[in-house]
């Protein structure tokens, strides 16, 4: 049986069908002591100083601790897929969101700051897209050190975010190290998620041995499907064990869809 202490759960994937200040005691209640969450304000990326303390007081009312924030990213899931790289209005909330984020992140522990990259648009240049995209990663990792957090780089997948251009390890990582040489804070470091990086047919193994040195986090999920372990193909007695022989010694982020009996019953693969 895996400990539950080794993973933490990602509660906007996980109990969605409970308000947002009600799954932090849910999350508790099936015998986690960790939870991470998506930016929870979708529309809002600086919102209300009675939001961010409504969550605080969940948090620690619930003696979960939060390990892991994205920063403003657009609505997940979904087509948005992220904001830092997008020119304008998308942009700009993100840079409004950087400095509120990593501030709750701060106060409450939180260790780790998802940023995710955006969307590639039509009417602007790959180049000056990327170029933004760096400028406010440079924000982020700077905001992230204050905040005594690393920042995170996260591959997504090419069938489900097509216009996403980070959609590989090798491709994160490359954004992972043009971060820290542009701010020398080397405090940006690779998301590593299984099942985005099943889904682009990427070798786990391969990867794991390759990338776990720069890596801070690791999300899961099966595949086909993004269920739960044991809904899909994806071996994660052999994943779990590759990773700790690689020396990964985070926690591991359940990512993903509970399935029809509900969130409370999707964590029935801990007791095989």
């Amino acid at each position: 049986m895996a400990s539950p202490h080794r993973f933490t759960v990602n509660a906007s994937i996980l109990f969605t069908e409970l308000p947002l200040l009600e799954r932090p005691a849910a999350v508790a209640a099936a015998g986690f002591d960790k939870i991470e969450l998506w930016w929870p304000w979708i529309e809002s990326p600086v919102p209300e100083h009675s939001e961010l303390d409504a969550l605080r007081d969940a948090l620690e009312d619930a003696g979960v601790q939060l390990t892991g924030l994205n920063f403003y990213a657009g609505r997940l899931p979904g087509p948005d897929r992220g904001a830092l790289s997008v020119p304008g209005r998308e942009s700009e909330k993100f840079r409004a969101n950087v400095n509120v984020a990593a501030d709750f992140a701060r106060s409450v522990g939180c260790r780790a700051l998802n940023a995710l990259y955006g969307n590639r648009v039509e009417a602007v240049s790959p180049q000056e897209q990327d170029a933004l995209a760096l400028e406010n990663l440079e924000l982020a990792a700077h905001a992230a050190e204050r905040a005594g957090a690393v920042l995170l780089i996260e591959a997504l997948n090419a069938q489900e975010s097509p216009k996403c251009p980070i959609v590989s390890a090798p491709r994160a990582i490359e954004v992972v190290d043009a971060v820290n040489a542009a701010t020398g804070l080397d405090n940006a470091r690779f998301l590593m998620d299984l099942y985005h990086l099943s889904m682009n047919g990427e070798d786990l193994p391969s990867v794991i041995d390759t990338h776990v040195s720069k890596t801070a986090h690791v999300q899961i999920a099966d595949n086909p499907g993004r269920g739960a372990p044991g809904t899909g193909g994806l071996d994660f007695d052999d994943l779990f064990s590759r990773l700790d022989k690689a020396g990964y010694e985070g926690v591991i982020g359940l990512e993903y869809k509970p399935g029809d009996q509900g969130s409370a019953a999707s964590f029935g693969w801990l007791d095989k």
